[in-house]
């Protein structure tokens, strides 16, 4: 599976000490969120964020190091710019409100659900670079 990071898994000794199989598949952009410093990074909308494509079959460590569980970060697909074949890209996007981060999501509902329905209706897209 191919993840977008942005933050700590950009670097190879944080990766490798979370996982025991990845590799980096070259640097990538995210179209539609920019990166904003909290607790720590996250997303959030508009803008572009520069990062790097990190293949893993072991998304459950990713999940587990992301607090997913805990609702830190909720794991979003998207999809790859200009790509015909379906190939999408998993990418974390942190809670603003537990990571002090200055962002806002619009809409109503959970953060997981706005951050989600901004990503579809906003058409966020990762190029490969």
């Amino acid at each position: 599976m191919d993840v977008f990071v942005y933050g700590t898994l950009v670097q190879t000794q944080t990766a490798a000490a979370v996982l025991d199989e990845f590799e980096y598949r070259g640097p990538a952009t995210v179209s539609g969120l920019h990166r904003v410093e909290g607790r720590y990074p996250t997303l959030a909308p508009g803008g572009s964020t520069s990062g790097r494509l990190l293949h893993t079959p072991e998304i459950d460590a990713l999940d587990r190091y992301e607090g997913v569980e805990s609702a830190l970060y909720v794991r979003c697909t998207l999809p790859f710019e200009g790509d015909e074949t379906g190939d999408t890209v998993e990418c974390y996007l942190g809670d603003p409100t537990p990571l002090d981060a200055p962002a806002e999501w619009p809409g109503d509902g959970t953060f997981e659900e706005r951050a989600r329905r901004y990503c579809r209706s906003e058409r966020v897209l990762v190029r490969r670079e």
